[in-house]
């Protein structure tokens, strides 16, 4: 059956893709997950492509020739943003694209695109982003069909993909102990020793090499799309790279038997792991892509607040030794932690839907799965496409032009403790400020072009009316999250609201190719313009005091308003009537229109803005108030602060409860200072912070948890223990009268004064002068009792 080849169309969902040399001509190949399983596109015979001016075609053509360069030179209807005619040049292989590169940059001959790899050239330019329909001839293999002559085409297709969570324990020097494996359908354990007695699912192996080979069989049986873990890249799979090659072993873990490829990043110590028809996707890197922020990524911490639940260890800190003891003496506890760990990966997925999301962002934008960030990426995967249809071909990046739009608006606050006060939000500001007034790359080439028609932007930017392609991509955007949200599809909304608030980012960006100042600062100064009127508009028309604005939020104080329900109707009809101004305004003034919506977003009934520290002047990003749910809200304090102590976010919260609730706080604040002073709230004093740099490097500035971790390890040293903060994480400490000792190794008497200065004080001072109370005043004669 292996050597029959049959007609064969079908759809999948692409998971990787590679370029290869055969008989020094480019071929490429997808992998595809299908209902039927794994397939293998072929597609044969690709011509890579170098843009180049046409008038500098005969020059080419002799530095070219010099070298023995095949390749054959087609003048295009394309131009560059300079207008100046372009023309292709086609080489059969990949060596000699790049020989040419480097030939023509030595030439000092300009060349666009040349960074486009042919295996994404060939998908974009289909519009093919991850749903694909093929046709060719099939012939099967041993687990999966391969596809020979191959043809594609997007489509809209809905992935399945199976998972699998992989996750190593070793030795503190890196050899290898166990390595789990755990599925929907089956879950395993793979470790040296001799075999006994346990409850989790495990395969005995004698040694390293025995285990890794077991790796190889159980990853082609189990046949999973992706590979999921924890740093699972950078830690799992680069150890057992350097492990199999202690053996001369080869990672066979593609779907047709082909070794793993390891891939440094250039500049970075970054690394990628490359398998035909696998992705490996890291559970740390996925979650921030999906926007997710946590006080600390590490496995036991993020399961803990999305799941509820940790790692199976008695020391979380110390788990290293933990788990060397347990090899030795308890391989059934050190299987269980093992496989636990896989298990809580899998359940994060789940919970988190991550994998729907980048399935979405793949369908939309073309990224690979297991691609973080991204986003430059995403727009050209977009916009290349378009612009070739446009007729120009993209600039090159330059990274020596510089930057100069400002950023998001933010007014100067109006600080006080106020009762009712509205927050108008615009929706989707900037993707809303380019459908409106048509900020594209080749709607300012073509508007600077014809200037009479054109739509002002800032900096010089004028942008045309009818010819321009991102506000069309963010309309289509746009109408998708809205029927997301109505089906209360949540990994599509979130995919498509990162990818249209990227946008901005990508044109304000010297990385991205199409950066232009133009762009960049029609956007955010429009969003300028559209805040400080807006702002007018209430204040003059409706006679409401706006008392803070940032980047697309308006707060609004009723003064005199008393009852909640009149609040939030007020809030519903200053929304209508803004949208109604804006639409009337635009189409009077600009002849466009508004794609502009600010919606009433939330009530507080009680509002806190405080000043800037030591100064009269209103705090920026930094407010509380109580909602309409009546439920405290908190920006920028304290409170959200991973780097202030529990002590000082419970104070704060204390007495924002008590403002809030116009009650007296005296009471509060002297009991709070006395249970600080008498030992009650020890375990409220830790700080938790991150060592950024290796511990040596830090030389002049000595900040207290550097001081902290370096007396830790020279404990450590001292009683023959790791040392824990040579190389960064964070780390746990409290400040005592001897200065600041880790947690682990206090001994010193805790410095109270430092509390009540450094923690206790700040946030008085910033609340209770608004209810015409002194945090001085009120300790000063309490101290005297300590």
């Amino acid at each position: 059956m292996q050597n029959t080849t049959q007609n064969y169309l079908g759809q999948g969902f692409l998971l990787t893709r590679h370029s290869f040399e055969s008989s020094r001509k480019l071929q490429l190949s997808y992998w595809l997950s299908t209902d039927n399983g794994p397939v293998k596109l072929n597609i044969s015979d690709q011509r890579c492509v170098l843009f180049v001016h046409s008038d500098q075609l005969t020059q080419i053509q002799l530095v070219l020739a010099k070298h023995h360069i095949d390749y054959h030179a087609t003048e295009l209807e394309l131009k560059d943003f300079e207008h100046q005619s372009i023309a292709g040049l086609y080489f059969e292989s990949s060596a000699q694209l790049y020989d040419s590169q480097k030939l023509l940059k030595q030439a000092e001959i300009t060349y666009f695109e040349g960074d486009v790899r042919h295996v994404d050239r060939y998908l974009m330019e289909r519009f093919a982003n991850a749903g694909v329909e093929f046709s060719g001839q099939a012939q099967q293999r041993q687990g999966f069909i391969e596809i020979h002559q191959a043809k594609l085409k997007a489509c809209d297709y809905q992935a399945k993909l199976s998972l699998l969570s992989l996750d190593v324990e070793c030795s503190r020097h890196g050899e290898l102990f166990s390595i789990g494996l755990y599925s929907d359908t089956q879950s395993i354990v793979l470790m040296i020793g001799a075999a006994q007695v346990c409850d989790t699912p495990v395969h005995w192996l004698d040694n390293e090499e025995q285990l890794l080979l077991a790796l190889n069989d159980w990853i082609n049986r189990l046949d999973p799309d992706l590979i999921i873990g924890w740093n699972v890249v950078g830690f799992d799979f680069k150890l057992l790279l350097k492990r199999a090659e202690i053996y001369q072993l080869k990672l066979k873990l593609g779907r047709n038997q082909s070794p793993i490829n390891w891939r440094e990043a250039q500049n970075s110590q970054q690394g990628f792991v490359n398998i035909a028809g696998r992705v490996i996707v890291d559970g740390i890197d996925a979650l921030k892509t999906a926007s997710y922020s946590f006080e600390s990524f590490s496995l036991d911490f993020v399961s803990q607040q999305l799941l509820g639940r940790g790692k199976i260890a008695e020391d979380v800190e110390n788990r290293l030794f933990e788990i060397e003891h347990n090899f030795r003496y308890q391989k059934a506890k050190l299987a269980a932690y093992n496989l636990e760990d896989c298990r809580l990966v899998l359940d994060i997925f789940k919970h988190t839907q991550i994998v729907d999301f980048l399935c979405l962002r793949s369908q939309l934008t073309g990224l690979a799965l297991d691609r973080s960030g991204g986003s430059v990426a995403a727009f050209s995967n977009l916009y290349l496409p378009r612009l070739h249809r446009a007729g120009y071909v993209a600039p090159n990046l330059n990274r020596d032009f510089v930057a100069d739009s400002p950023g998001g608006y933010v007014m100067s606050s109006r600080p006080g403790l106020y009762q009712h006060v509205l927050v108008l939000d615009f929706k989707s500001l900037y993707p809303s400020i380019i459908r409106t007034f048509k900020i594209d790359p080749v709607g300012l080439l073509e508007g600077l072009k014809s200037p009479e028609t054109a739509i002002e932007g800032y900096r010089g930017g004028l942008f045309s009316r009818d010819h321009h392609y991102l506000p069309n991509i963010i309309d289509t955007l746009w109408q998708q999250r809205d029927e997301a949200k109505r089906n209360k599809d949540a990994p599509r909304s979130q995919a498509i609201k990162i990818l249209m608030n990227s946008f901005y980012g990508v044109l304000g960006s010297t990385g991205c190719r199409f950066h232009d100042p133009r762009l960049a600062s029609s956007i955010t100064m429009r969003g300028h313009w559209l805040m400080k009127q807006t702002a007018s508009w209430i204040e003059e028309n409706e006679h409401y005091q706006v008392i803070y604005g940032d980047t697309d939020s308006t707060f609004v104080w009723l003064k005199t308003v008393e009852g909640d329900h009149d609040a939030q109707a007020i809030g519903r009809e200053l929304a209508q009537n803004i949208n109604q101004l804006w639409d009337n305004y635009l189409r009077e003034h600009f002849d466009l229109e508004s794609h502009l919506e600010i919606e009433f977003e939330t009530h507080f009934k009680q509002f806190l803005m405080p000043t800037i520290r030591h100064s009269e002047l209103g705090s920026k990003k930094r407010y509380a108030g109580l909602d309409q749910n009546d439920e405290i809200i908190i920006k920028g304090l304290e409170t959200v602060r991973s780097d202030w102590t529990q002590l000082a976010k419970q104070f704060q919260r204390g007495l924002l409860e008590r403002v809030f609730a116009g009650t007296d706080t005296t009471e509060f604040v002297l009991s709070s200072v006395a249970n600080l002073l008498e030992g009650q709230c020890d375990e409220l004093l830790i700080y938790k912070k991150r060592l950024r740099r290796k511990l040596d490097l830090y030389q002049k500035n000595i900040p207290p948890q550097v001081r902290a971790a370096r007396g830790a390890d020279e404990k450590n040293q001292a009683l023959g223990k790791r040392l824990r903060y040579q190389n960064r994480g964070s780390i746990r400490y409290i400040m005592t009268m001897d200065g600041p000792q880790a947690i682990e190794y206090q001994d010193s008497a805790i410095d109270y004064q430092h509390y009540l200065d450094k923690q206790l004080k700040p946030i008085a001072d910033a609340i209770l002068p608004f209810v015409d109370l002194d945090f001085g005043a009120l300790t000063d004669q309490q101290l005297g009792l300590f």
